[in-house]
């Protein structure tokens, strides 16, 4: 699989050593199609104008030959607009790419990796997401490379257009919201944790972009493919980040090369995976889940049964 064929949008800001390190593993994979995007400067950062000055005069040494298009902001969008905005312009442009933030410093098995689960499900309207990090101490789930999951994880990541259609970034229809978090969640913490998120982002309380992702995901009843193998590393957490801004046990996780990539088996949802995963990132009760992930996999095992059975009437 040739990955330099894989369209990258690569998102910068202010921070120019980290940026740095992210950009010299693109140049190394010199993309044919590569898409940079940067929010502006903060008014209220005396600093910040020449921080962003520094940050973008480091991804113009293009050494290569590709198709480069900019969009660097004058003004302060903040986190939720600059990036999904951006997103949402790279999708206007390309069919399927890669989208990694200033602070994702990728191995080079993740370009491959996402170069080729992008062509493997480009037709599979389920599959929506495809992440490079695992922070699961090495456990692995399932007999793949990857695993089937409904928590689509951001540092480093890849999608389709037609997925990226789905996003609701202002999540419109709050009824809809609260009535799928009530049929998800069979307690009462959960639901209210969930319910807490939808607020805030309804209240422009938190500015951000992906838990509008993850809603819009479960809106679709989509799915994510998250590696089994931890192919990123997040050099970004301390006082410049945005919202990695304490300690962390991820804190230079390291990675490894995947080397060949095994398609797994099975496209059930392993419910020790989601369990975990809620448990180290959000801080929430296993219990509830069980019964989501299991009506989950009945309606998986449904849709894998028609598509059998409409491959069936199609070959007749």
């Amino acid at each position: 699989m040739n990955s330099s064929l894989t369209p990258i949008l690569f998102l910068i800001f202010n921070r120019p050593d980290s940026t740095k390190k992210v950009f010299e593993e693109i140049r190394k994979q010199k993309p044919k199609y590569l898409f940079i995007a940067a929010d502006g400067p903060r008014q209220e950062d005396t600093g910040d104008y020449q921080k962003c000055k520094n940050t973008r005069e480091i991804v113009s040494d293009i050494d290569w030959d590709c198709e480069l298009k900019i969009l660097f902001r004058e003004k302060n969008l903040g986190c939720k607009f600059a990036v999904s905005s951006a997103i949402t312009w790279f999708f206007e442009q390309v069919e399927e790419g890669i989208i990694l933030e200033d602070d994702c410093l990728p191995n080079p098995s993740f370009f491959s990796y996402c170069a080729e689960l992008l062509k493997k499900h480009q037709n599979d309207h389920k599959i929506m997401h495809i992440s490079g990090t695992n922070l699961s101490d090495d456990i692995k789930f399932g007999d793949g490379s990857y695993y089937y999951s409904c928590y689509p994880h951001i540092w480093g990541w890849a999608t389709w257009r037609r997925a990226w259609k789905k996003y609701d970034l202002e999540l419109h229809d709050k009824k809809a919201y609260l009535k799928l978090i009530n049929e998800t969640f069979k307690y009462l913490s959960e639901r209210i944790f969930w319910k807490s998120k939808l607020d805030s982002i309804k209240s422009n309380q938190i500015d951000t972009w992906d838990y509008q992702w993850l809603f819009s995901i479960w809106r679709e009843r989509g799915l994510c493919l998250n590696s089994n193998y931890n192919l990123i590393e997040n050099i970004g957490f301390g006082a410049e980040a945005t919202h990695t801004t304490g300690n962390s046990p991820y804190v230079d996780a390291a990675t490894k090369l995947l080397e060949t990539i095994k398609h797994p088996s099975s496209s059930q949802i392993i419910i020790d995976s989601e369990l975990r995963f809620i448990n180290t990132v959000y801080g929430l009760k296993r219990e509830g889940y069980v019964n989501y992930y299991f009506r989950r996999n009945l309606l998986q095992r449904i849709y894998n049964l028609k598509h059998k059975i409409g491959l069936l009437k199609i070959n007749k």
